[in-house]
């Protein structure tokens, strides 16, 4: 168990609230505990008593809760102050808290500690602060899946396949002089490709996991008077954007968060694209093309009953390389269209009308397409892009090693190979980690956490 000082920190949402807890952990929470305590603390027991003050008056009355260490969450000794959940009760008891010897806690310390004290790994560290921020059911199982750690253990067991290659790799090294030659074996070949199969299969799980916690931004562009706006409040549900038959409404971005069959969408609504001498009006397009720029997804709307034209030529023209683009006939009712998707050349083209939502449903599942996303995957286990990096490059170096034996290269090269693969595989469960990546992870989860 790690030597650190004692924390504490309010561990419930800022607020008026039926119950506020604060959260200490330390080696000295038995001392504090009988400085805040009017009854001693019973261990995992609830113990309904006053909290004190200085002066021994009751600041609020509760449950205590103690765990001695190690069995506890972060591993050390851990108190929970159960009170009332007004803010000046909960500051005043946090205050008194500090007084007798804690200090407070960073943003995500208390799981930093659980980490750091072999409680949980990185990546069910990671999946505490995925299921709290989860923002669909869908979101919320895969995390629940990952912390119970069964992403864990299948990064476990890739990386004991790879040690158990490592070891006849290194045994080759060391009998090197020997008349024997332990890569002369196909059975390692295969081996390595099996490995890197299930890597493969691992990275399609994460890449799951990922759109669910993170999802995608799909930013909704085009000329003046489209329907942009239109789409936006359809794909939302409500009026989130102003619609007129006024060219040049939007002048700002609007941004919406939905779910799509549990994946989170961050629709983002810009302004008409086209030449104006309006500065207000030249500022919102500045901001389109912006977002546009940071688009998972770019969804052009035109006109159905339009034919094209320049300007819609001359956006198509400057739109980012390299991110996906789809083609919205919007306005279908106006000119008999059927609601469809169909491939035009290079690109998809869907038709729909936004005002009466007629092909919303063919749009939105166009749209789980393009990212890849399965929906009810039993198999996907929430995960961060941090996690499909580590894979991505556990995946080339198994893909190196194996092109290695079979052109029957020097045993060092392959050993090398592999344990960089096992490396980066230690890495998403922090067996390889640094203080600056541990400090960017930990930062990011809530104060109390």
């Amino acid at each position: 168990m790690a030597e650190l000082d004692t924390i504490a920190a309010i561990a419930t949402p800022a607020g008026v609230g039926g119950i506020g807890i604060v959260r200490i952990s330390g080696t000295r929470v038995p001392e504090i505990a009988q400085q805040v305590l009017a009854r001693p603390a019973a261990a995992r027991q609830a113990v309904l008593t006053n909290f004190l003050d200085s002066h021994g008056n009751a600041i609020d009355q509760g449950l205590a809760l103690y765990f001695p260490a190690p069995a506890s969450y972060t591993g050390e000794h851990v108190l929970e102050l159960h009170g009332h959940g007004g803010p000046v009760v909960l500051d005043l008891l946090l205050a008194m808290v500090l007084k007798h010897g804690a200090r407070l806690a960073r943003p995500g310390e208390f799981s930093e500690r659980a980490f750091l004290n072999d409680k949980l790994d990185l990546a069910q560290a990671e999946a505490v602060a995925d299921l709290i921020e989860s923002g669909s059911r869908e979101a919320a199982r895969a995390a629940m899946r990952s912390l119970r750690g069964e992403f864990s253990e299948r990064i476990r067991s890739l990386s004991q396949a790879l040690i158990e290659m490592r070891v006849q790799v290194e045994a080759a090294l060391d009998f090197a002089d020997e008349d024997i030659d332990f890569l002369d074996d196909e059975t390692l070949v295969h081996r390595c490709a099996q490995v890197h199969a299930r890597v493969s299969e691992c990275f399609a799980s994460a890449q799951q996991g990922v759109l669910l916690s993170e999802g995608m931004t799909v930013v909704i562009t085009g000329a003046p008077n489209v329907g942009k706006s239109s789409l936006i409040n359809c794909l939302a549900g409500f009026d989130t954007a102003i619609v007129t038959d006024v060219p040049g409404t939007t002048r700002d971005v609007l941004r919406e968060r939905i779910h799509v069959d549990g994946m989170p969408l961050h629709i983002v609504d810009t302004a008409g694209l086209q030449e104006t001498a309006d500065l207000v009006e030249q500022e919102g397009i500045k901001r389109a093309w912006a977002q546009i720029e940071q688009a998972d997804l770019i969804l052009l709307v035109t006109d159905a009953t339009r034919p094209v034209d320049n300007l819609h030529a001359e956006i198509q023209a400057r739109l980012p390389a390299g991110v996906p683009c789809d083609i919205v006939r919007n306005k279908i009712d106006l000119c008999d269209e059927l609601p469809g998707v169909y491939d035009a050349g290079a690109e998809t083209v869907i038709s729909i009308s936004a005002k009466y939502g007629t092909g919303i449903e063919l749009l939105r599942e166009r749209m789980l397409e393009c990212m890849g996303y399965r929906h009810n995957d039993a198999d996907t286990l929430i995960a961060r892009r941090r996690h499909l990096q580590a894979l991505q490059h556990t995946e080339e170096h198994l893909a190196s090693a194996q092109t290695q034996m079979q052109a029957r290269a020097d045993a060092g090269l392959i050993a090398e190979e592999l344990r960089l693969a096992q490396r980066y595989l230690g890495e998403i469960l922090g067996e390889f980690t640094t203080d600056d990546l541990l400090g960017r992870i930990f930062s990011t989860f809530c104060i109390g956490k």
